[in-house]
């Protein structure tokens, strides 16, 4: 099978091979876009990224292989024109682009050309395990196990990955096994391309990529941290009429972990994008702007939709009193998610956690009513019943227990509800433990703590994204090692089994039925408490054109652009 650039590329951009210098620029270039964070990202070197905050930001400087068109969700090219892969799907060939430039720094200088030594040191970088350090979330979410020679080379058996290899400009990869979603996984930005002569320089941090933004500086603002990037003026994307990418100057991202505030930005443009209301505010905000959203054009447009989303908590497995599935499944008959739903989040909600991990409906052609039926609703009495015959009546002998959450945000609500009815249906105590982001990630990839607040957002379109947090082949030997994706530590072997049946499955009726298969084992043995499927309500400001809002929360602002609707404009939109 062949896949070349051409083919998927989106209308509104076509990737040029002529230097920055000779392009010419939009008419409406310039111009700044402001867009607030809830959190810091948590890391800045790419290959260790295990949140949002960090993808959103990196993903704008750094560049992998391939990226997510943010229309469709597919992969496409990227730093890779194109790629092939053999018949047996074990073999994939990307071929480079010979007009990359790594952005300018002391060391490289201006002209610092992208080159297939990078692509492999960069791979070889995910894998390395580093003295002192956690392995990378690359190689445990895309590299172990499945590139041949990965595991070897991580554990310092191999001085070099067998299964990969360059050739001129082409970059071989060889799987141990089939992975359909293999492609889509190199998406991620744990899987973006560094310089091989700057990282050896000590100067990872530094973030020199080839992406359509630069990075310029943290700067403090008000109080607020302020992530700066510029305009890479030499990026080799252009648009379909030859126009140089990206069109915004600068790219501000403003960390502010109060949705409050927040919306307060929101109306004084300081930030041209709200990404999600806060659930207290939603009705006096809508109602009390109505006549900016009604205007021709409008002040500012809405768009409210479902996320591949999913709020849950996980159990730490490791703890004797949740080893037993009885007491697991009794936590979580013993809440009630529609209460949570209604009062805590205002119905700001796709819908209650009643199926499981994969979101209901987001995959056409996935069986979630299956699904579904191992799934658990609100039920006080069956709660009741599985304590006492795991030997806990009445919560009595049972210890109390820790429920770990990142302040700032409603999780603080949210775990306040669990407690009270844990306490109410059970009779546990519940001591709840707000923490920083940054400490919440890292005591729950230690198993530091009993129940922890999560989420997962999928990283490409699959039920497979999801279901990678139950994947038993990522869990490490020894308890004392983090576990970087499979926080919970669950492992069951015929999980495990339909998991890997459904990754190589060729056709996908039969991947989706394997996924199905192993979801229902997943929901049956409750390592998690499905909480809400999340849906987003975000309000931008209308002069804000070419922002593709989608169901992943992906963003690329390399084809955004500032400009005010006039009415006559506008009309004509509508009609189209």
């Amino acid at each position: 099978m062949k896949y070349f650039g051409l083919l998927l590329l989106s209308a509104s951009l076509l990737l040029a091979a002529c230097s920055g210098n000779d392009k010419k620029q939009f008419e409406h270039a310039g111009g700044t876009f402001t867009f607030a964070l809830a959190n810091e990202p948590t890391t800045l070197e790419a290959r260790k990224v295990t949140d949002v905050y960090s993808s959103v930001v990196l993903s704008q400087i750094l560049e992998g292989l391939v990226t997510l068109n943010p229309e469709t969700l597919e992969a496409q090219p990227s730093l890779a024109k194109g790629w092939e892969i053999s018949d047996d799907g074990k073999t994939i060939t990307f071929e480079l682009r010979d007009d990359v430039y790594f952005h300018s720094h002391e060391l490289i200088g201006d002209n610092h050309k992208l080159t297939p030594e990078d692509v492999i040191y960069s791979i070889e970088l995910a894998c390395r395990k580093q003295r002192g350090e956690d392995p990378s979330s690359a190689y445990t979410a895309i590299f172990k196990g499945l590139l041949k020679g990965a595991d070897a080379f991580h554990e310092g058996k191999a001085e070099q990955i067998a299964g990969l290899s360059a050739d001129g400009h082409s970059i071989t990869m060889e799987l141990v096994h089939r992975d359909v979603n293999f492609v889509n996984k190199l998406t991620q930005t744990t899987a973006v391309i560094v310089s091989k002569e700057l990282v050896e320089a000590g100067e990872e941090a530094s973030l020199i990529g080839t992406g359509p933004f630069k990075f310029d500086k943290y700067v403090e603002i008000d109080g607020r941290t302020n992530i700066v990037l510029q305009k890479n003026q030499d990026y080799y994307g252009t648009d379909e009429k030859g126009n140089q990418l990206p069109y915004l100057d600068s790219l501000v991202f403003v960390v502010e972990g109060k949705s409050l505030r927040q919306l307060d930005m929101f109306e004084q443009e300081q930030i041209l994008l709200i990404d999600g209301l806060p659930p207290s505010r939603i009705t006096s905000m809508l109602q009390g702007s109505i006549d900016k959203f009604n205007s021709t054009p409008p002040e500012m447009v809405l768009r409210r939709k479902p996320l591949l989303r999913t709020q849950y908590y996980h159990f730490n497995l490791t703890k004797e009193e949740f080893k037993d599935p009885r007491v697991r499944k009794a936590f979580n008959y013993a809440i009630d998610r529609e209460e949570i739903v209604q009062n805590i989040l205002n119905n700001q909600a796709y819908g209650p956690g009643h199926a499981g991990i994969v979101p209901p409906s987001a995959f056409d052609g996935y069986n979630s009513e299956k699904v579904e039926e191992m799934s658990y609703s609100y039920n006080p009495e069956k709660a009741k019943r599985l304590m006492n015959i795991a030997g806990y009546p009445n919560g009595e002998g049972f210890p109390s227990i820790s429920l770990k959450f990142n302040l700032g945000t409603i999780h603080s609500a949210v775990a306040d509800e669990v407690s009270k009815q844990l306490k109410k249906v059970l009779n546990i105590n519940v001591n709840l433990e707000g923490v920083p982001f940054q400490d919440k990630l890292d005591d729950q990839m230690n198993a530091k703590g009993d129940l922890f607040r999560t989420s997962w957002n999928a990283d490409y379109y699959s039920p497979e994204s999801f279901l990678m947090n139950a994947y038993g082949g990522t869990v490490p030997e020894n308890d004392d090692e983090p576990s970087m994706m499979n926080h919970a530590r669950y492992q069951n072997e015929k999980f495990d089994a339909a998991f890997e049946k459904g990754q190589s499955a060729t056709d996908i009726v039969q991947r989706y039925k394997h996924f199905v298969n192993a979801e229902k084992i997943l929901m049956e043995d409750a390592p998690f408490i499905i909480l809400w499927y999340e849906e987003t309500i975000k309000i931008a400001h209308s002069k804000v054109r070419n922002l593709n809002l989608n169901e992943m929360n992906y963003y690329s602002f390399k084809n955004v652009y500032l400009k005010d609707w006039t009415k006559e404009e506008w009309q004509k939109k509508m009609k189209k």
